[in-house]
């Protein structure tokens, strides 16, 4: 679990204008510093504490502004909402720091975005200054999941691989088409569930890497389309493990929105049987020591 650092400064009151008597100066100080000491372990604890619920950010920080699809108040809002049940869910736009991560136990973002939308400014892509804050939030600890999708949806591929090229693993332009995927029973954390995936890319592995990345559902050829006709071979949904934090990168995002949840569908396909929500909410949990 990753060390807190509370600002100080503004935790306590102003006393730049107190006078304090020469008599008790010593006795503030003690006490000051014992003050200091506790709110520090306090706030270092914070995640540690037994029933806290450990903290889930979705960012929308790499989401151009304009973009409609996953938003926390739209299509998202059911998933999130049943989520706050386990986690505590904080949703915003700021960019991922060691500031903004404190106190976070997973990160998820979902369909980084390529282009700006309409006469919006571009979006934020992974950057230097990105990469390093959440790979050392990772290293440390934390847990990050990514969701991945299909063409036509404004994904930003390239920058995103630097970032995910740390943990071993690479989003490829090869697509999926929707299908229910029954994952086997030997899997860890989800085996035995049905996936309703919703179309995606497919992420690949890189063996040997230091960050232990391996496939956790690979494309069952068996199981065709529900409608198209790709079906590409490979992981759609793949882990790592480096230092101590926990990566998720699957290939779809759709499979969490309201119509995917509730068996409406989407694009023509409706998957009704599948257990979408407890296998994100598994993987959450695994990503955040749970």
């Amino acid at each position: 679990m990753r060390t807190n650092q509370p600002s100080l400064l503004k935790d306590f009151p102003d006393t730049s204008r107190v006078l304090i008597h020469p008599l008790t100066m010593k006795t503030m100080l003690h006490l000051l510093a014992g003050l200091v000491a506790a709110f520090c372990a306090g706030h270092a604890s914070r995640a540690a504490e037994p029933g806290s619920k450990p903290v889930l950010l979705y960012s929308r920080y790499f989401n151009a502004q304009g973009e409609e699809r996953y938003q926390p108040e739209g299509t998202f809002k059911p998933f999130l909402d049943q989520l706050r049940t386990h986690f505590q869910v904080v949703t915003h736009n700021f960019p991922l720091t060691a500031k903004t991560l404190a106190n976070v136990d997973v990160v998820l973002v979902a369909n980084p975005s390529d282009k700006a939308v309409k006469n919006n400014p571009p979006p934020h892509h992974f950057d230097k200054t990105s990469i390093s804050a959440i790979t050392k939030f990772v290293q440390n600890g934390g847990g990050f999941i990514i969701l991945g999708n299909q063409e036509n949806h404004n994904l930003e591929v390239e920058d995103t691989n630097k970032l995910l090229s740390n943990f071993g693993l690479q989003f490829t332009n090869v697509y999926t088409d929707a299908k229910k995927l029954v994952i086997p029973k030997a899997a860890p954390i989800i085996g035995g569930l049905r996936w309703a995936y919703y179309t995606g890319n497919r992420v690949d592995i890189q063996p040997q890497h230091p960050a232990h990345p391996k496939v956790l559902v690979q494309n069952d050829l068996a199981q065709r389309p529900a409608k198209g006709d790709r079906d590409a071979e490979g992981a759609l949904l793949a882990i790592a493990e480096p230092g101590q934090g926990r990566v998720i990168v699957a290939t779809d995002a759709g499979w969490l929105t309201d119509s995917a949840l509730d068996g409406r569908g989407i694009g023509g396909v409706a998957i009704q049987e599948q257990d979408n929500f407890e296998i994100f909410l598994r993987l959450a949990k695994w990503a955040a020591h749970k």
